[in-house]
């Protein structure tokens, strides 16, 4: 069959794109790259920050709106989930070539999903194996850094995806902005990465309609403004984020429990709420496909591993990375989330924001041009 899938606009720039902009904007001559040249850049990554969220929310995040033009807008790779939201921006690939292919993802000739976000150690993942591209970091001919939480130096995620780079941490928001610039302006041809998960731990936990996330979004533009004032005007910068976000109520949870149909056949879940990677038993992948289409294609894009590759939603495949992908594909278009109830270990059912899917809510998120990138 043939996928109706969202379209995306034609002038969206792939995460993926956007480190390799910043290296040709850094060691290669004015005018050879979609950047203008800087003696070194930074990329700041607001997690959880989608365009039509900070656009509905201009009033609290004036500095940023201010600063979004209208032709810049940058695309989330698939699924819309950090892990491979980041491992792609890192890399330069998408999740076909470098293995992080969802949240949770089975481990081939297992039946057991690992989490490649925070589960590295106690699911057996091997950083330097598991992820199978190299990072634009390793292959730097300049200085590479991240300036993040001091909690994730060193953890599994942190080796997999960001291999080549110097850590560097602060706690505060705004200090790790700070310590970005004042890197970047100390290291000619340097690279920085700087991280800002904040918003997306106050989505998921309150929803980006609450009071607490828009406090969150006014405490970011201000760290944003204090950045941007702080930028030597030879230094280029660039404000993004993986992935988007919405809330789904309880009424939009759809518990998968013992008994239920759609679970016949099923070996193994993986995948998040939004963007579910069913693993079939051998002989009932197609039984499986056609059951959930019959039952949820009215508010789900329902497709089968082979579908979902043909049609480039995790890039260019390679044969060891496809059997992590799921027999059978289920990414929300309404606003619903699927659990899986038989585990009772859904601790994911008490979030309020989540993202995963392909829906422009989840997919588009802002590319802000600052410093010298801001010159056109």
């Amino acid at each position: 069959m043939t996928l109706m899938l969202p379209a995306e606009p034609g002038h969206a720039r792939s995460l993926t794109a956007l480190l390799p902009g910043l290296r040709d904007a850094v060691t290669r001559p004015a005018g050879h790259g979609w950047l203008p040249a800087a003696r070194s850049a930074v990329i700041v990554l607001v997690d959880g920050l989608g365009k039509a969220t900070l656009s509905s929310r201009a009033g609290h995040a004036r500095f940023l709106t201010s600063a979004m033009s209208s032709k810049d807008v940058a695309r989330s790779v698939f699924p819309t989930t950090t892990a491979t939201a980041l491992t792609s921006l890192m890399t330069g690939v998408d999740a076909g070539v470098h293995g992080i292919v969802g949240y949770r993802v089975r481990v081939p000739g297992t039946s057991h999903a690992a989490n490649q976000l925070s589960g590295w150690e106690r699911d057996g993942l091997d950083p330097e194996s598991w992820q199978r591209a190299r990072t634009l970091f390793e292959d730097a001919v300049a200085p590479a850094f991240i300036v993040s939480r001091e909690e994730y130096r060193g953890s599994g995620f942190t080796r997999a995806s960001f291999r080549g780079a110097t850590f560097l941490s602060a706690a505060d928001v705004a200090e790790r902005l700070l310590l970005a610039v004042d890197t970047a302006a100390r290291h000619d041809g340097a690279i920085v990465y700087a991280y800002a998960p904040e918003l997306d731990v106050l989505g998921h936990r309150h929803g980006i309609e609450s009071g607490e996330w828009t406090d969150g979004l006014e405490t970011v533009d201000a760290a944003v403004r204090a950045f941007a004032a702080a930028l030597p005007e030879d230094v280029g910068a660039l404000v993004t984020a993986d992935h988007g976000m919405i809330d789904v109520p309880r009424r939009g949870h759809v518990l998968l429990e013992q008994g239920n149909p759609l679970l016949d056949g099923v070996e193994v879940v993986a995948g998040e709420p939004r963007m579910l990677h069913l693993h079939a038993h051998p002989g009932d992948a197609d039984r499986l496909l056609s059951a959930w289409r019959t039952a949820e294609s009215a508010r789900a894009w329902v497709m089968s591993r082979s579908e979902a590759i043909d049609a480039g939603l995790f890039g260019d495949v390679t044969p060891d990375v496809a059997p992590r992908i799921g027999d059978v594909l289920v990414a929300a278009r309404a606003r619903v989330a699927y659990y899986d109830d038989r585990t009772r270990d859904n601790a994911g059912q008490s979030m309020v924001g989540q993202h995963g899917s392909l829906t422009s809510d989840e997919r588009l998120v802002p590319l802000i041009r600052l410093g010298a990138f801001s010159r056109r």
